[in-house]
């Protein structure tokens, strides 16, 4: 396992760490210098729109500030060019959710198309490019309505 695999590894640990949380501001520290696109055709760059993003679209329960969700991240194939310092990653994601209204089960589905880059020995997030495949009950998660 090189360093660049294990980076990549943990940058996509931390961000389901950090959604489930309900730490949007730390979400979009970890996009800081990225671009995210979505199969719908929205696209944020930056902390900034990435941040606000999160926060226009996801529900955050008061008992607890998360959005009592789990993501699953499963099926990584991750790529690395050590010599360049650039790497990707495709990932499946499936969201669980149990609120008081909705008893736990998976509510989407999809991929993450993640490219990667090393910039003074730290490994960040370039881009990401977010595909939904199945969608379930979201009416416990969503602010707003998709697609």
């Amino acid at each position: 396992m090189s360093n660049g695999f294990a980076a990549i590894n943990n940058l996509i640990g931390v961000y389901a760490e950090r959604i489930d949380s309900g730490d949007f501001v730390g979400v979009g520290q970890l996009f800081a210098h990225a671009t995210m696109s979505t199969d719908m055709g929205t696209s944020m760059t930056g902390a900034d729109e990435i941040q606000g993003m999160y926060e226009q679209w996801t529900r955050r329960y008061p008992d607890n500030g998360t959005p009592h969700t789990k993501h699953l991240m499963t099926n990584l194939i991750i790529d690395v060019d050590e010599d360049a310092g650039t790497g990707s990653c495709r990932t499946y994601y499936t969201v669980l959710q149990s609120t008081p209204e909705l008893p736990l089960q998976p509510i989407i589905t999809g991929t993450y198309r993640d490219t990667f880059e090393r910039v003074d020995g730290l490994w960040r997030f370039a881009s990401r490019y977010m595909t939904t495949d199945y969608v379930g009950d979201l009416s416990q998660h969503l602010l707003q309505e998709l697609g």
